[in-house]
């Protein structure tokens, strides 16, 4: 796309909307601005010299004039916003203007291939009268079409205009037209009475096949073909974006310079909407590398894949029904699955009320698993608040310190070196944290039995320690760079 000014790294940024419809309605005023001056001197040339060709010319420019008046208010049309009545904006204004060109460029072909025909069959090319006026006027509006061709021609690949695209494969074909007029008189300056009206047939098939390239492309905008290799591209950026287990479907259709569709992927179930949202956006910014412009939508559908654990799907229901769960396990009994957990509800909740949501997380889970599926629920009351409480006496943590450092050397499992011991005081008892060291190759199921097995025997000697947390660290020493 066009650029306007350097970006962050170095690169050219991209034109803004606005940006890009100021360039296209200044290369429809200039066209409309040339086409008028040119014809203008076409006619006053033909007046003076009395060329018929020139006049022929002149009137094939005031054609010119309503095309490219056409052509700069499509420009303007189609860069109008989305509206209640045009959802997906004014693009296909422009595949309109270049249908309308098509048509033109036909009707001009149609017109010289008749006009030479009929020269031939009655003789008068010998009449044509070649003087240097012609000449400089022709070169003169060779050069104006050889300029506004190829200025048009970056501005519509620039901008993405079918319009400009249009109007300027029309000034091509009247450059070309110049081109072979010229040759022709110059023939028959040199003696040669069939050259102008070879030149025109050379005109016509030249105009027509110009006519047929651009309807071809005008046609399949207007019938939403996609853009060749286009969705291709998309659908492979799409498949390697982390998260994306698969795309359903992909659309795309060129509207008013740039791309619009929509794509339809699939992402695990487990996901939660903040992963799914920033999938999106890689998608989005993907999307707009590969195709500057591209306005495509986005649709995730959470589907089961296929190394979805039971646990997972035990979680996911217990999320999508907004209940608290933790300790969730999991086992195969014979044919059926066994799964048992805590369920977290507020405090104050009647029993009924809390039996009553324990029921409809079974009910869900057994309409996953299937109905022989065995639940068990365990309900415990949610700690909403938050409880003060403060350090416990030196000697108190001095004695839990000593306690933990004694159940760790009775045992000879892993761990060892118990450190930064902390204990506070609250309403409910003593809460303990304090680390720990273990080898850090050993897996952490092993690790947390041997924790548990120290901290049920510092609860059984110590009634009043009602949460013990470990920290595990790897030992000194010992760990992996």
């Amino acid at each position: 796309m066009t650029s306007t000014q350097d970006g962050p790294s170095g690169s050219p940024a991209r034109a803004t909307p606005a940006q890009i419809a100021q360039i296209k309605q200044r290369a429809a005023i200039l066209s409309v601005m040339a086409t008028l001056l040119l014809t203008g001197a076409k006619i006053v040339g033909a007046i003076l010299s009395g060329s018929l060709a020139l006049l022929a010319d002149a009137l094939q420019g005031l054609i010119d004039v309503g095309s490219t008046l056409f052509t700069w208010f499509a420009v303007r049309v189609s860069d109008k916003p989305a509206d209640d009545e045009h959802h997906y904006g004014h693009g296909k204004v422009e595949s309109l203007a270049a249908l309308v060109e098509t048509a033109i460029l036909f009707t001009l072909a149609g017109a010289i291939l008749w006009e030479a025909g009929n020269r031939l069959w009655t003789d008068i090319s010998e009449h044509v009268q070649v003087t240097p006026l012609i000449i400089g006027i022709l070169l003169m509006s060779m050069i104006v079409d050889a300029i506004r061709w190829r200025s048009l021609t970056r501005v519509a690949k620039e901008t993405g205009s079918e319009a400009l695209s249009a109007e300027a494969t029309h000034f091509s074909a009247d450059f070309v037209g110049s081109a072979l007029v010229l040759a022709g008189l110059i023939g028959v300056w040199y003696g040669i009475a069939r050259a102008d009206t070879i030149a025109a047939f050379a005109i016509a098939a030249f105009t027509a096949l110009s006519a047929y390239k651009l309807a071809r492309r005008t046609i399949d905008t207007l019938l939403d073909a996609a853009p060749q290799g286009v969705s291709e591209r998309l659908r492979e950026a799409a498949e390697a974006v982390p998260g994306v287990v698969g795309v359903n479907w992909l659309k795309v259709r060129p509207t008013g310079g740039r791309v619009h569709g929509e794509i339809g992927i699939n992402v695990s179930r487990t996901l939660p909407l903040e992963r799914v949202a920033a999938i999106r956006e890689v998608l989005a910014a993907e999307f707009e590398r590969i195709e500057p412009g591209a306005d495509i939508a986005v649709t995730a559908d959470p589907v089961q894949v296929d190394d979805e654990t039971a646990l997972e799907r035990v979680l996911l229901i217990a999320l999508k029904l907004k209940i608290p769960v933790h300790h969730v396990t999991v086992h195969t009994i014979g044919q059926r699955l066994s799964v048992s957990l805590d369920m977290e509800v507020e405090a104050s909740l009647p029993l009924g009320q809390a039996h009553e949501i324990a029921s409809r997380l079974e009910a869900a889970i057994r309409a996953e698993f299937g109905g022989e599926t065995e639940v068990e629920t365990h309900i415990e009351p949610m700690e909403t608040g938050a409880p003060t409480g403060h350090d416990a006496a030196w000697d108190t943590v001095e004695d839990i310190g000593k306690a933990l450092a004694s159940e760790t050397a009775k045992r000879t499992g892993p761990i060892h070196d118990i450190h930064s011991v902390r204990v506070r005081q609250t309403q409910n008892g003593l809460v303990v944290n304090y680390h720990c060291r273990v080898d850090p190759a050993l897996d952490v199921a092993s690790v947390h039995a041997a924790v548990d097995q120290i901290e049920r025997a510092v609860r059984i000697a110590r009634p009043q320690v009602c949460r013990l947390v470990s920290h595990a660290e790897p030992a000194i020493g010992a760990e992996t760079s």
